[in-house]
């Protein structure tokens, strides 16, 4: 598959942080020209989250964009969306019977043992990181680095989304390094509140 070089991700977390619900920022993500958004919750996935995620598939849809659904297999299935894993998730061989052969799956890897296991599974694109800090996770996995990504991607042919700490001012770095995409949580939503101009220098960024 060809994967949008900005990917971004609404942590619903940080989106309540900001005082913003995630169906108001996935609209401002989409305007903007964002082609691809993955829904993050890492808290109890409740029936108003999944009213959420349903407004947020109906803008994806009439955007043309992407939806991922982060963890729940169940939940991307019931949307139609895309479903991205992590290690400790439902490994992609098992997220594939649930959702289906037509849907996209993606798959996260933190070092060379993980994306080399990951080559085998029925995944559709692999992320690696994090690249460099993140503030997003409690307990990071170590930083990766730009070398290490270099390095790493010539191992799979696969597309590779880049993931953690990445800012408008290292993201280019990172796709001189090989990735073809860069995942973006933090750096969406900026003090003034203006994540659809957020999204558009993003995007005049990566071209």
């Amino acid at each position: 598959m060809t994967i949008p070089r900005f990917y971004p991700i609404l942590d619903v977390e940080t989106a309540q942080r900001r005082g913003v619900s995630p169906a108001a920022a996935a609209q401002q993500i989409l305007d903007a020209g964002a082609r691809i958004l993955q829904l993050r919750d890492k808290g109890f996935f409740s029936r108003h989250m999944l009213a959420e995620a349903e407004r947020i598939a109906a803008l994806c849809r009439r955007a043309g964009a992407i939806f991922v659904i982060n963890d729940r297999a169940d939940i991307a299935r019931l949307l139609g969306a895309a479903l991205h894993l992590g290690q400790d998730d439902l490994p992609p061989r098992e997220g594939r019977r649930i959702v289906g052969e037509s849907a996209i799956i993606g798959f996260s890897t933190h070092n060379e043992a993980q994306l080399r296991t990951a080559m085998s599974e029925p995944a559709d694109y692999l992320a690696l990181g994090p690249i460099f800090g993140t503030r997003t996770k409690q307990n990071p996995d170590p930083a990766v680095g730009v070398g290490e990504l270099r390095r790493l991607r010539a191992l799979t042919a696969q597309p590779l989304v880049a993931i953690g700490g990445i800012t408008r001012e290292n993201a280019r770095a990172v796709i001189e390094a090989g990735a073809n995409s860069v995942a973006v949580i933090s750096d969406l939503f900026p003090e003034d509140g203006r994540i659809g101009r957020r999204t558009k220098e993003w995007l005049a960024l990566l071209g």
